[in-house]
């Protein structure tokens, strides 16, 4: 009976057992139900994430406890993300909003964040840089967070997703230091000359859209699919952002699963794949002069695309 659950404890460990016996997917920053059940809980009352193991042991009020069980619930009939029903979530260790104008936040590039982009970022000076395709701006305003004195471009087509990023600049006190453009890909930002460039664009295949699990049908599609092969925005990216990038610039993208079906079509590219704690994540790292230097197959490949 849910009437004996009293502590935060009790709901964590109450969420975690039926998201388990429901057959959830865990793939919103999270991979497991008790970590799941854990983010639902803390933040459903207002807590820290790292909140002390001795206030498990709190009591929740009445209200606090019916709140809970219908998001339990929620969480349950209705496949949605955690982020989404407690509206908040946490990237390269910083709470952003969360909601459904945007992906859920869960990028493998908050570690290169973290780490600052080592060694790639060692020996250069940086003082401008672009997250394109910034969704709720989790990436763009992250770096700014963590480098203070950078001017940081963030770039979106959607105006729901610009939207949620506005609301997480001030939310984030950043509201000097970083941007918030409208921009099919490069076309907001002519003229400007970026010292990085970071982007986790869509990039699921069709087919994998098809196949993928409840939770993901409550992201906005815009920000997943990108063609057959998941490959259609990230082409045209490699063959536009030198354009965009100063002399010593570094490209960074995320293309998932699609990383083999991009090293197969532009093999002749010295893609660096980079390596993370818990292995290849499908993120690459590449040179401006490396994009000088390919350009004319990278260009073949896009305009094949576009075809």
């Amino acid at each position: 009976m849910t009437a004996e659950l009293a502590t935060i404890i009790d709901f964590i460990r109450y969420g975690a057992s039926r998201f388990s016996a429901a057959g959830l997917t865990f793939g919103h920053s999270h991979d497991n139900p008790i970590d799941e059940a854990t983010h639902l809980v803390l933040a459903s009352l207002h807590l820290p994430p790292d909140l002390p193991p001795a206030y498990g042991v709190g009591k929740l009020t009445t209200e606090e406890r019916e709140r809970l069980l219908i998001l339990i619930k929620r969480r349950i009939t209705e496949r949605l993300p955690v982020a989404y029903l407690v509206g908040e979530t946490w990237f390269a260790g910083l709470k952003f909003k969360s909601d459904r104008r945007a992906l859920v936040p869960r990028s493998p590039i908050a570690e290169l964040i973290e780490s600052g982009f080592s060694p790639w970022l060692d020996e250069r000076q940086v003082e401008r840089a672009l997250d394109l395709c910034t969704g709720s701006g989790c990436i763009g305003i992250a770096l700014a967070e963590y480098n203070p004195e950078w001017k940081v471009d963030i770039a979106d087509i959607s105006d729901d997703a610009l939207a949620l990023a506005r609301e997480n600049i001030v939310f984030q006190h950043v509201e000097g230091r970083v941007e918030a453009i409208k921009s099919d890909l490069f076309s907001g930002v002519k003229g400007r000359r970026y010292d990085l460039i970071v982007s986790n664009p869509p990039y699921v295949t069709e087919d994998e859209y098809t196949a993928l699990p409840g939770e993901y049908r409550h992201e906005p599609k815009l920000g997943l699919t990108s063609g057959k092969d998941g490959l259609d925005l990230c082409l045209r990216m490699l063959d536009e952002a030198a354009e965009y990038l100063n002399d010593d610039g570094l490209l960074v993208i995320e293309v998932g699963e699609s990383e083999h079906a991009l090293a197969a079509l532009l093999p002749q590219v010295p893609f660096v794949w980079i390596e993370f704690k818990v292995g290849a994540m499908g993120v690459f790292a590449l040179e401006k002069r490396d994009l000088i230097e390919h350009a004319a197959a990278i260009h073949a490949a896009a305009m094949a695309r576009a075809a």
